[in-house]
Parts: C-alpha cells; sequence; structure tokens
C-alpha cells in the first residue's frame, strides 16, 4: 500500500492540506520514461555488451574478395542509431587482408552487379607514387544508383563517393593498371563511386583516407579496400566497409561507415531524403570541419 504523507501550512489564516502521493510520483515517472525510443542499439544489434563502442567480427580469410562477402550480410543489417556513433569496428578494427599479396601496384575494380551498382569490393595494391594532387581534380558527372541532387534546401546531402579515394589512386588507370603517363588520381569512375552522403564523405571517411595517405608518404606499401554495402535490392548504399593494411603492419584498421547525416532521413530504396531534425549524427574528434 502507497504510503502518503501530509504538509499543513497556513497562508493567511487558511488551512491548507498538500497531500502527495508517493506511488503517484513513482507511477509517473515510469510512464515518461515508458515514452523513451526502445529501438536496439548498435551495440544491441551487434550482441555485445556495453554502450562506449562497437564491433562486429568477421572471419580471417586471405582472400579479400570473400573476406568482402562475409561482412556485407552481417554489415548491410544494420540499421544506425540517432545519436550514435556511426562508425563501427570490424573485427576488432584488425584487417582481415593479407600483406603478403602485395605483388604489384594496381587497384583491382570490381565489375558492377545486375543493378549497376559497386557491391562488390575494391582493392588498392598501393604505394608512394600514387598519392595524388588534389588541383587536377575534375568536376564528377557520372550518376551512381541512388544519385539525387546534390543539395538539398542549400545543405549538401550528397556526395559522389569514391571507394578507392582519388587521393591514392594516381597514375592508377580506369582498368586498374598503373600507367606513369596520367597524373590524376581516378575520376568519373561508375565502378568507383557510390551515392554517398555528404557528412559519410567528408566527415569520416576521410578520417582513413588520411591514415592511408600518411602511410604512403611515409614509403608503406598498402593493401586499401572498399566496399559499399548495399541491404537487398536498394539502389543506395547503407554504409562502407573500409580497411586496409601495410606491409610492415605499421597501419592496420578495419570499419564500417554508417551512410547517415545529421538532419536527414533516407530511402536506401531509392535514394531520395526526407528533413529530419530529430537525427543526429555525432561528429568523431578526429573529423575534420565539415563546410556544408
Amino acid at each position: 500500500m502507497a504510503r502518503k504523507r501530509k504538509w499543513r501550512y497556513r497562508v493567511g489564516g487558511t488551512l491548507v492540506i498538500v497531500s502527495s502521493l508517493i506511488f503517484g510520483l513513482q507511477s509517473c515517472y515510469h510512464k515518461i520514461n515508458h515514452t523513451v525510443s526502445t529501438a536496439p542499439s548498435i551495440s544491441q544489434q551487434l550482441g555485445i555488451g556495453g554502450t562506449n563502442s562497437s564491433s562486429v567480427s568477421s572471419s580471417s580469410s586471405s582472400n579479400s574478395s570473400s573476406t568482402g562477402t562475409n561482412d556485407s550480410v552481417t554489415l548491410s543489417n544494420l540499421n544506425y542509431v540517432s545519436g550514435e556513433s556511426a562508425i563501427v569496428e570490424v573485427n576488432n578494427n584488425q584487417s582481415t587482408l593479407d600483406p603478403n599479396s602485395w605483388k604489384t601496384n594496381k587497384v583491382i575494380y570490381s565489375n558492377l552487379d545486375s543493378f549497376n551498382r559497386t557491391s562488390s569490393p575494391n582493392t588498392g595494391y598501393l604505394e608512394k607514387r600514387n598519392v595524388a594532387n588534389d588541383s587536377l581534380r575534375v568536376r564528377q558527372t557520372v550518376k551512381p544508383t541512388g544519385w539525387h541532387s546534390g543539395m538539398k534546401n542549400r545543405t549538401q546531402v550528397y556526395n559522389r563517393g569514391h571507394l578507392i579515394a582519388y587521393s591514392v589512386s594516381k597514375g592508377i588507370s580506369i582498368n586498374g593498371n598503373y600507367d606513369p603517363s596520367l597524373q590524376s588520381g581516378d575520376q568519373n569512375n561508375l565502378k568507383n563511386l557510390f551515392t554517398q552522403t555528404a557528412f559519410s564523405n567528408q566527415e569520416l571517411q576521410t578520417i582513413y583516407e588520411q591514415k592511408v595517405r600518411d602511410a604512403l608518404r611515409a614509403n608503406k606499401k598498402v593493401i586499401y579496400q572498399a566496399q559499399a554495402i548495399f541491404r537487398g535490392n536498394e539502389l543506395m548504399a547503407r554504409g562502407v566497409h573500409l580497411q586496409a593494411i601495410s606491409t610492415d603492419g605499421s597501419l592496420n584498421f578495419n570499419v564500417y561507415i554508417f551512410n547517415v547525416q545529421s538532419g536527414y532521413q533516407f530511402d536506401y530504396a531509392t535514394g531520395s531524403s526526407k528533413v529530419d531534425r530529430s537525427m543526429t549524427v555525432p561528429k568523431p574528434p578526429s573529423a575534420p570541419h565539415f563546410n556544408n
């Protein structure tokens, strides 16, 4: 039985009895808490405890293509939760690529799938000479699946996201071979572009592209793989899976980045978007300034 407390106050000679039911207050408290979203956190979706970090395991393999395929099934089923980190560590942030497979400077551009999507991984075997001069960039004009106008309400929402970054693909031909006569990085290559949010591209993926550039400038040989992750037959990727390893092991990462942006919800089946001010995507401390 709930306890009843009474407080008595005299105001202007009038007796006022104020009653408060503790049970009632507790009931109100529970009702308020019940309104909080019960959507499972990313950690819960992955079946791990804790809320400070997210991780998903993958079996180690020297075959980079099969590693990407195995990971894509799990990753494509993850749902981003507003307010949580948009970066998920895969395999405890350890690459499953084989550093001994670096033989010659090239990029393997996978063929588009039956929906014209870049759903298979692209893998670069890179070295210092592949660091490109940014001034040679040209405007991207191709339209990957799920593409919509880059601007929405005067805000940059969509980018044509590179899998193997322009900045680390100098001299690589559209066929993936090194050609010393080519001075720019990869551009307007449908096998290497996907519809990506401006935030995912400029704030998140660039963190890991910078790690690759730094390793190349330090004269490391690097294997770098990127795969756009699609769910079912959707035309816009749910995210991008990035991993890299240098032949000496000094560079080593393996992450999945959600294709999301604060203030917007996306229909991944078509790539269309709508304003949603409740959607928040935190920026990591290591992210560059986002000019939006």
